[in-house]
């Protein structure tokens, strides 16, 4: 027996008949018994021939899709990654697992809130609510995570005639997407009650969450390995070079990954022959623009007309904390539940005209903050975005008088 257990065709074979026997109802849990009774390790690369296999003799995906779950919980500690390739850090792969790890502390820290629920006081229960909201709009930032995944990494999977794995997989995700928006909703009702949020749990909430935490089990044990043995290194290359048009899931890369051997990468996109952005009154290259815009003695974050934020300035000294997390983020999960509202009515109104300018001020840790929001519009009027501009004008407000003779000094604490 110990010679067919090595023999890939015969664990393919075997797996498929457990598959099989899944399609035809039988528990997940006696299937998962035959699998360690006769195979125990499964190679992650003959997971995806076996499902890719089924598919091409005529299962459909969308049946694949309903016991992919099923799949997950019988091969759960049984996938063999003895052979899997080390990930370079911040390597497209190495972010995506580092995500996964933020993605697993948010999921543990819901799971603990909602287990808590019949622990709130009903003086607590608006307070509880924020809390959940707050962690369900971190979870929603998965959507960055699983568009890179669809629009980069999958393209080149088909490209080497792996398509029904990435389908099935782009039906989980859809499917996940859903819980949580359902959950979001649920948690924005007013009327929102204690009972109905514990009536919410076994149908909507946990089975979210267990789905958020199967597809980082599928991803760790089956896919990202598939994709090091796969890809090549150009391949992973141009999916790092377009990784920031999508952004980061509740975290930073530290390292800027790029293999050696490959031809220098080039400069940002400019319009001119020599490398500058040509505007209207001027140009600069792009090296300049960042210096100027770091430069400026203001915060600033531009989210565009789809109401994502796309860019935000790195000063020296920042007033609020910015990571590369946020970028293609909806700019109402950037901000914290109960002032969501204030966002929506600004957006709403920069959209349809009414307004073009919101100032608020406000005192923190000492300092005088101003915050402004500014609509940005072309010149006919179209919304393009809006501009955040934040400053701590606590010196400037100090200013008397005049000053006309050139002193490099801090005199009027400037």
């Amino acid at each position: 027996m110990s010679e067919l257990i090595n023999n890939s065709k015969y664990r393919k074979e075997r797996l498929k008949e457990l598959i099989l026997k899944l399609h035809a109802g039988e528990s997940a849990a006696g299937v998962r018994q035959q699998l360690i009774a006769t195979l125990k390790y499964i190679p992650y690369g003959e997971v995806v021939e076996v499902e890719q296999e089924l598919i091409q003799e005529g299962l459909p995906e969308s049946e694949i899709l309903k016991l992919c779950d099923v799949h997950g919980e019988v091969l759960e500690g049984h996938v063999d990654l003895s052979a899997a390739k080390e990930i370079p850090e911040g390597h497209p792969a190495d972010v995506f697992k580092k995500e996964n790890l933020e993605l697993k502390k948010v999921i543990k820290k819901t799971n603990d809130l909602l287990n808590d629920i019949n622990e709130v006081e009903d003086s607590e229960f608006g307070e509880y609510i924020l809390s959940l909201q707050s962690c369900f709009n971190e979870l929603m930032d998965v959507d960055k995570h699983y568009q890179r995944k669809e629009y980069l990494v999958f393209p080149y999977l088909e490209k080497n005639e792996i398509t029904g794995p990435p389908k099935v997989m782009w039906g989980k995700h859809d499917e996940i997407r859903e819980q949580l928006k359902g959950c979001v909703e649920l948690l924005k009702s007013k009327e929102l009650a204690k009972q109905d949020l514990n009536d919410a749990l076994d149908l909507l909430f946990f089975p979210a969450l267990k789905a958020l935490a199967d597809m980082v089990q599928k991803e760790e044990e089956i896919l990202f390995p598939m994709c090091m043995d796969i890809l090549t290194t150009e391949d992973w290359w141009n999916i790092q070079k377009q990784t920031l048009e999508f952004g980061f899931t509740l975290y930073d890369p530290k390292i800027e990954w790029k293999p050696e051997g490959l031809i220098e990468e080039k400069g940002e996109s400019a319009t001119t022959g020599d490398g500058s952005i040509q505007l209207p009154s001027g140009s600069f290259s792009a090296k300049e623009i960042t210096a100027i815009l770091n430069t400026i003695p203001a915060d600033m974050t531009f989210v565009d007309k789809n109401d994502k934020v796309k860019y935000f300035t790195q000063g020296k000294e920042r007033i609020f904390a910015r990571s590369r997390s946020i970028i293609n983020r909806d700019v109402r999960l950037c901000h914290p539940p109960g002032s969501v509202h204030i966002i929506e009515k600004i957006l709403e109104d920069f959209k349809s005209g009414k307004a073009s300018h919101a100032p608020f001020w406000i005192q923190m840790k000492g300092r005088f903050i101003l915050i402004e929001y500014f609509a940005l519009r072309d010149e006919s009027g179209e919304y393009l975005g809006t501009l955040e501009v934040s400053q701590d004008i606590t010196n400037s407000r100090k200013l008397r008088g005049e000053k006309r003779i050139l002193s490099y000094s801090n005199d009027n604490g400037i």
